[in-house]
Protein backbone atom coordinates (compact mmCIF):
# COMPACT_ATOMS: atom_id res chain seq x y z
CA UNK A 1 0.00 0.00 0.00
CA UNK A 2 1.20 3.36 -1.19
CA UNK A 3 1.04 5.85 2.30
CA UNK A 4 0.79 9.68 1.79
CA UNK A 5 0.98 11.56 4.94
CA UNK A 6 -0.96 14.63 5.73
CA UNK A 7 1.26 17.00 8.03
CA UNK A 8 -2.07 18.47 10.24
CA UNK A 9 -4.56 17.73 13.05
CA UNK A 10 -7.39 19.81 11.35
CA UNK A 11 -9.66 17.35 10.14
CA UNK A 12 -11.85 20.27 8.54
CA UNK A 13 -8.63 21.54 6.14
CA UNK A 14 -7.84 17.74 5.59
CA UNK A 15 -11.56 17.14 4.74
CA UNK A 16 -11.82 20.01 2.16
CA UNK A 17 -8.13 18.51 0.71
CA UNK A 18 -8.27 15.09 0.16
CA UNK A 19 -9.48 15.08 -2.86
CA UNK A 20 -6.66 17.29 -4.12
CA UNK A 21 -4.28 15.32 -2.13
CA UNK A 22 -4.66 12.02 -3.69
CA UNK A 23 -4.11 13.51 -7.26
CA UNK A 24 -1.19 14.90 -6.89
CA UNK A 25 1.86 12.94 -8.80
CA UNK A 26 4.02 12.81 -5.49
CA UNK A 27 7.42 10.28 -5.90
CA UNK A 28 8.62 8.22 -3.40
CA UNK A 29 10.11 10.43 -0.54
CA UNK A 30 8.98 13.28 -2.51
CA UNK A 31 7.55 16.44 -0.10
CA UNK A 32 4.81 19.07 -1.23
CA UNK A 33 3.27 21.88 0.49
CA UNK A 34 -0.76 22.29 -0.15
CA UNK A 35 -2.18 25.22 1.42
CA UNK A 36 0.32 25.11 4.36
CA UNK A 37 0.12 22.14 4.85
CA UNK A 38 3.02 19.59 4.28
CA UNK A 39 1.89 16.33 1.89
CA UNK A 40 4.73 13.66 1.74
CA UNK A 41 4.72 10.01 -0.39
CA UNK A 42 6.03 7.73 2.47
CA UNK A 43 6.41 4.81 -0.02
CA UNK A 44 4.97 1.32 0.70
CA UNK A 45 3.60 -0.17 3.91
CA UNK A 46 3.40 -3.55 4.41
CA UNK A 47 -0.19 -5.06 5.09
CA UNK A 48 0.35 -5.67 8.74
CA UNK A 49 0.95 -1.59 9.63
CA UNK A 50 -2.52 -1.09 8.94
CA UNK A 51 -3.42 -4.09 11.43
CA UNK A 52 -0.90 -2.64 14.19
CA UNK A 53 -2.11 1.03 14.14
CA UNK A 54 -5.73 0.23 13.70
CA UNK A 55 -5.42 -1.44 17.08
CA UNK A 56 -3.89 1.50 18.89
CA UNK A 57 -6.54 3.70 20.95
CA UNK A 58 -4.84 6.90 19.85
CA UNK A 59 -5.48 5.78 16.19
CA UNK A 60 -8.88 6.86 14.60
CA UNK A 61 -9.59 4.61 11.28
CA UNK A 62 -11.93 6.32 8.18
CA UNK A 63 -12.30 4.51 5.20
CA UNK A 64 -13.73 5.76 1.63
CA UNK A 65 -15.24 2.97 0.71
CA UNK A 66 -15.70 3.81 -3.52
CA UNK A 67 -11.77 4.23 -3.34
CA UNK A 68 -10.88 1.17 -1.62
CA UNK A 69 -8.27 4.15 0.69
CA UNK A 70 -8.03 3.73 4.54
CA UNK A 71 -7.35 6.71 6.43
CA UNK A 72 -5.28 6.50 9.67
CA UNK A 73 -4.92 9.69 12.24
CA UNK A 74 -2.98 10.07 14.93
CA UNK A 75 -1.20 12.95 16.41
CA UNK A 76 -1.05 15.73 13.65
CA UNK A 77 -1.02 13.54 10.80
CA UNK A 78 -3.17 11.80 8.48
CA UNK A 79 -2.08 8.97 6.81
CA UNK A 80 -3.76 7.92 3.44
CA UNK A 81 -3.09 3.95 2.65
CA UNK A 82 -3.73 3.73 -1.24
CA UNK A 83 -4.12 -0.15 -2.24
CA UNK A 84 -1.39 -0.64 -5.37
CA UNK A 85 -2.81 -2.38 -7.85
CA UNK A 86 -1.38 -6.07 -6.64
CA UNK A 87 -3.36 -5.56 -3.52
CA UNK A 88 -6.43 -4.71 -4.89
CA UNK A 89 -5.86 -8.14 -7.07
CA UNK A 90 -5.39 -9.90 -3.72
CA UNK A 91 -8.31 -8.40 -2.48
CA UNK A 92 -10.59 -9.84 -5.47
CA UNK A 93 -9.53 -13.21 -5.25
CA UNK A 94 -10.29 -13.69 -1.16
Amino acid sequence: MKCISVYTDNFELFSDMFEKVIEIDLKENDEQELEGVTISDSGEVPKHYLERMSVKPEVVVMRDKNKGITILQHGKVFEILIPSEQDQIEAATI
